[in-house]
């Protein structure tokens, strides 16, 4: 048996289920704080369900891949003769989910704004918060079908701050 990987396996699904709970439940608490301050989906209000679900979505799906960098980040401090110390791993991680979180609320921005600019003369957040079902479900394939198309721009972009160990090029 593989203690190394074993451990490693058993420290990335720590991380992923606390770092995707902590950032999921902050982006639940900020989408109802500055978006929906008198609705929760407690109440019979269907389409901010579905919204709030879409947003949640979308922010795993982006947190899906970042979280492989920073369990490369740890498998590269566990080599030999590698110097990354568990303080960088967490400056490297806060890093990592911050530029993830920050595409996030671009994503989710752009899609608001490009919805205002294709529906002149409708208001998708009433909508939404009046319980129309059919804009919800517009906004939120919008939005995680963007997400989808740029979530391999975000885990490249990710990868590449990964302090990778130099290596020489032979070919040149």
């Amino acid at each position: 048996m593989q203690t190394k990987l074993l451990t490693l396996a058993f420290i990335e699904i720590a991380l992923a289920i606390a770092v995707s709970v902590l950032i999921l439940f902050i982006s639940f608490k900020m989408l109802q704080k500055v978006f929906f301050k008198n609705n929760s989906i407690r109440e019979e209000n269907m389409a901010f369900s579905i919204f709030t679900a879409g947003i949640i979505l979308s922010i795993g799906i982006i947190l899906g891949e970042i979280i492989p960098s920073i369990t490369n980040m740890i498998r590269l401090s566990m080599s030999e003769g590698n110097d990354i110390t568990f303080s960088k791993i967490i400056q490297y991680s806060g890093l990592y989910l911050f530029i993830g979180f920050a595409f996030a609320i671009i994503i989710n921005t752009s899609v608001f704004l490009l919805f205002s600019a294709l529906t002149k003369g409708v208001n998708e957040f009433k909508d939404i918060q009046e319980n129309n079902i059919a804009s919800a479900i517009v906004v939120t394939a919008t939005l995680l079908s963007i997400t989808l198309i740029a979530k391999d721009s975000i885990s490249l972009l990710i990868s590449a701050l990964v302090p990778y160990p130099e290596t020489t090029n032979f070919l040149l």
